[in-house]
Protein backbone atom coordinates (compact mmCIF):
# COMPACT_ATOMS: atom_id res chain seq x y z
CA UNK A 1 0.00 0.00 0.00
CA UNK A 2 2.93 2.34 1.22
CA UNK A 3 4.04 1.96 -2.79
CA UNK A 4 0.72 2.95 -4.40
CA UNK A 5 0.65 5.88 -1.81
CA UNK A 6 0.82 9.70 -3.36
CA UNK A 7 0.42 11.95 -1.22
CA UNK A 8 0.52 10.72 2.78
CA UNK A 9 0.26 7.90 4.79
CA UNK A 10 -0.40 7.78 8.45
CA UNK A 11 0.32 5.18 10.77
CA UNK A 12 -1.14 5.37 14.58
CA UNK A 13 0.14 2.54 17.43
CA UNK A 14 -1.41 2.00 21.06
CA UNK A 15 0.06 -0.81 22.25
CA UNK A 16 2.99 -1.04 24.53
CA UNK A 17 3.91 -4.62 23.24
CA UNK A 18 3.89 -6.26 20.39
CA UNK A 19 5.12 -9.83 19.69
CA UNK A 20 8.48 -10.25 20.72
CA UNK A 21 10.89 -9.78 17.60
CA UNK A 22 14.70 -11.06 16.96
CA UNK A 23 15.24 -6.94 17.56
CA UNK A 24 14.17 -6.92 20.75
CA UNK A 25 15.22 -10.18 22.16
CA UNK A 26 18.89 -9.28 21.22
CA UNK A 27 18.61 -5.74 23.37
CA UNK A 28 16.73 -7.51 26.10
CA UNK A 29 19.88 -10.09 26.31
CA UNK A 30 21.94 -6.70 26.21
CA UNK A 31 22.39 -6.82 22.80
CA UNK A 32 22.38 -3.35 20.26
CA UNK A 33 19.10 -4.43 19.23
CA UNK A 34 19.72 -4.13 15.84
CA UNK A 35 17.91 -5.99 12.84
CA UNK A 36 18.11 -5.66 9.04
CA UNK A 37 15.52 -3.30 8.07
CA UNK A 38 16.36 -2.33 4.54
CA UNK A 39 13.53 -3.11 3.08
CA UNK A 40 11.17 -1.10 5.49
CA UNK A 41 14.02 1.97 4.72
CA UNK A 42 13.89 1.42 0.65
CA UNK A 43 10.00 1.65 1.17
CA UNK A 44 9.22 4.78 3.02
CA UNK A 45 12.25 6.63 1.19
CA UNK A 46 10.73 5.80 -2.37
CA UNK A 47 7.42 7.12 -1.18
CA UNK A 48 9.28 10.05 -0.13
CA UNK A 49 11.43 10.30 -2.94
CA UNK A 50 7.53 10.34 -4.76
CA UNK A 51 6.42 13.82 -2.18
CA UNK A 52 4.53 11.09 0.02
CA UNK A 53 4.65 12.63 3.89
CA UNK A 54 4.54 9.50 6.06
CA UNK A 55 3.90 10.05 9.85
CA UNK A 56 3.80 7.94 12.72
CA UNK A 57 2.20 8.58 16.13
CA UNK A 58 2.72 6.37 18.98
CA UNK A 59 0.56 6.32 22.05
CA UNK A 60 2.37 5.00 25.08
CA UNK A 61 1.74 4.33 28.83
CA UNK A 62 4.13 5.85 30.95
CA UNK A 63 6.53 4.75 32.78
CA UNK A 64 7.13 3.21 28.98
CA UNK A 65 7.66 -0.56 28.56
CA UNK A 66 10.65 -2.02 28.06
CA UNK A 67 9.30 -3.00 24.46
CA UNK A 68 8.67 0.49 23.88
CA UNK A 69 11.78 1.81 25.51
CA UNK A 70 13.82 -0.61 23.22
CA UNK A 71 11.27 0.78 19.74
CA UNK A 72 12.61 4.50 21.01
CA UNK A 73 15.74 3.38 20.44
CA UNK A 74 15.71 1.98 17.09
CA UNK A 75 12.93 4.82 15.53
CA UNK A 76 16.37 6.33 14.61
CA UNK A 77 15.99 4.39 11.18
CA UNK A 78 12.63 5.44 10.92
CA UNK A 79 13.74 9.45 10.87
CA UNK A 80 16.62 8.75 8.67
CA UNK A 81 14.38 7.14 5.91
CA UNK A 82 12.36 9.78 6.13
CA UNK A 83 9.33 9.30 8.56
CA UNK A 84 7.93 11.59 10.61
CA UNK A 85 7.24 10.30 14.02
CA UNK A 86 5.93 11.74 17.60
CA UNK A 87 5.13 10.07 21.10
CA UNK A 88 1.68 11.13 22.82
CA UNK A 89 1.85 9.13 26.60
CA UNK A 90 -1.49 7.64 27.14
CA UNK A 91 -3.04 9.75 29.84
CA UNK A 92 -2.83 12.75 27.46
CA UNK A 93 -4.94 10.74 24.92
CA UNK A 94 -7.53 9.99 27.39
CA UNK A 95 -10.34 11.97 26.15
CA UNK A 96 -9.78 11.27 22.20
CA UNK A 97 -11.98 9.08 20.71
CA UNK A 98 -9.47 6.16 19.67
CA UNK A 99 -10.14 3.65 17.59
CA UNK A 100 -9.92 -0.04 18.60
CA UNK A 101 -7.32 -1.31 16.59
CA UNK A 102 -3.61 -0.09 15.71
CA UNK A 103 -3.62 1.08 11.96
CA UNK A 104 -2.33 2.80 8.65
CA UNK A 105 -4.04 5.28 6.37
CA UNK A 106 -2.76 6.06 2.82
CA UNK A 107 -3.97 9.10 1.27
CA UNK A 108 -6.38 9.81 3.90
CA UNK A 109 -9.18 7.30 2.05
CA UNK A 110 -8.12 3.51 2.60
CA UNK A 111 -7.75 2.20 5.73
CA UNK A 112 -5.51 -0.80 7.04
CA UNK A 113 -6.88 -2.24 10.39
CA UNK A 114 -3.80 -4.44 12.56
CA UNK A 115 -5.22 -6.58 14.54
CA UNK A 116 -3.25 -8.29 17.29
CA UNK A 117 -3.65 -10.73 20.05
CA UNK A 118 -3.78 -10.00 23.98
CA UNK A 119 -0.28 -11.49 23.85
CA UNK A 120 1.03 -8.28 21.32
CA UNK A 121 1.06 -11.19 17.96
CA UNK A 122 -0.13 -9.95 14.59
CA UNK A 123 -3.07 -11.92 14.12
CA UNK A 124 -3.59 -13.17 10.20
CA UNK A 125 -5.14 -11.00 8.17
CA UNK A 126 -6.06 -7.27 7.28
CA UNK A 127 -8.87 -5.33 7.27
CA UNK A 128 -9.32 -2.69 4.71
CA UNK A 129 -11.53 0.00 4.64
CA UNK A 130 -12.19 2.77 1.77
CA UNK A 131 -15.41 3.70 3.08
CA UNK A 132 -15.36 7.26 3.25
CA UNK A 133 -17.06 7.66 6.66
CA UNK A 134 -14.88 5.79 8.22
CA UNK A 135 -12.03 7.60 6.62
CA UNK A 136 -13.08 10.67 7.81
CA UNK A 137 -13.32 9.23 11.83
CA UNK A 138 -9.40 7.67 10.80
CA UNK A 139 -7.98 11.17 9.72
CA UNK A 140 -10.03 13.19 13.11
CA UNK A 141 -8.31 10.30 15.40
CA UNK A 142 -4.80 10.65 13.89
CA UNK A 143 -4.83 14.32 13.81
CA UNK A 144 -5.94 14.69 17.29
CA UNK A 145 -2.85 12.38 18.25
CA UNK A 146 -0.10 14.23 15.97
CA UNK A 147 -1.68 17.44 17.64
CA UNK A 148 -0.87 16.52 21.02
CA UNK A 149 2.04 14.30 20.56
CA UNK A 150 5.78 15.23 20.98
CA UNK A 151 7.87 14.99 17.99
CA UNK A 152 10.51 11.87 18.75
CA UNK A 153 13.68 14.67 19.00
CA UNK A 154 11.87 15.95 21.84
CA UNK A 155 9.95 12.99 23.75
CA UNK A 156 11.98 11.44 26.58
CA UNK A 157 11.70 7.72 28.04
Amino acid sequence: MLARATRSAVHLEMRDFYAPCPGFEDWMAGGDGRTDRSGWVAAVEGAVSRGVRVRRARVVSEPVSDYTRWLYMVTDVNLKAGEEVRWLPRRQAFDLLLPGADFWMFDQRVVLWNFNSGNGEHVEGYEYSSDPRVAAQVVAAFEQVWERATPHEKFEV
